[in-house]
This record gives C-alpha cells, sequence and structure tokens, in this order.
C-alpha cells in the first residue's frame, strides 16, 4: 500500500478528510500550487502565489467542518527539483497548519493536518 493512501485511510477512520497530493506532478512551484489548490479544490480566485496559498489554506470555508488532512505523498520530486521552492511551500503550509490548528489564530469549525508520507 502507497504511503499516501495509508495516511489517507487513516484520516479517513478518524473522520477527518483526506486530499491527495500527487507529488510525481509537483516538479516546480507552480505545479504545486496548483496540485495542492487541485487537492483541496480551492475557489476560482486563487491567485497562484504563496500569500494567496496561506489565504486559501486558512480559510477553506468552502469545505465541509472537520478536518481536512493534505496528504503530499512525492513531495521528495520537488524537494529534488527545486529546494527553495519546497522550502518556501512548505514553510507556507507549516503555518497554515499552525493558524488551523488547536491553538491558532483562525481556528473555526475546520483544521488544516499537513502530512508529508515519503
Amino acid at each position: 500500500m502507497s504511503a499516501g493512501k495509508d495516511a489517507a485511510d487513516k484520516a479517513f477512520a478518524r473522520g477527518a478528510h483526506p486530499h491527495l497530493i500527487d507529488g510525481a506532478r509537483t516538479v516546480d512551484k507552480a505545479s504545486a500550487l496548483d496540485a495542492i489548490a487541485e487537492a483541496l479544490s480551492f475557489p476560482d480566485y486563487f491567485g497562484k502565489n504563496l500569500d494567496a496559498l496561506y489565504d486559501c489554506l486558512t480559510d477553506l470555508s468552502w469545505l465541509p467542518p472537520g478536518e481536512h488532512v493534505l496528504i503530499w505523498a512525492g513531495s521528495s520530486a520537488l524537494k529534488e527539483q527545486d529546494p527553495k521552492a519546497y522550502l518556501a511551500v512548505r514553510s507556507v503550509l507549516s503555518d497554515a497548519q499552525r493558524a488551523l490548528g488547536p491553538s491558532g489564530d483562525r481556528t473555526d469549525s475546520r483544521r488544516l493536518t499537513v502530512v508529508l508520507p515519503d
């Protein structure tokens, strides 16, 4: 079983909403942003930059209440192709996860958990 599928099964089992990213498609910053936007069904107004990524990740109002688990299997592809882009995207994901965590400043009925299974 793939690491991404295993993480998705675990999220689903605890009542969370899993959202899978195919890391093989994330070879640069633009493709990583597109893959995240697709996985989380971002609205059309998503600006496709790091600030817009943070804004959408800390909103999620178009998704049902509950925990949303963003599973980025194969994130190492971007890390190898473009380490700077990987660190920038990873930083935004971490900041958003913290903001929507139990003690975060953007907490509502939705939480974000980021999983990099490999």
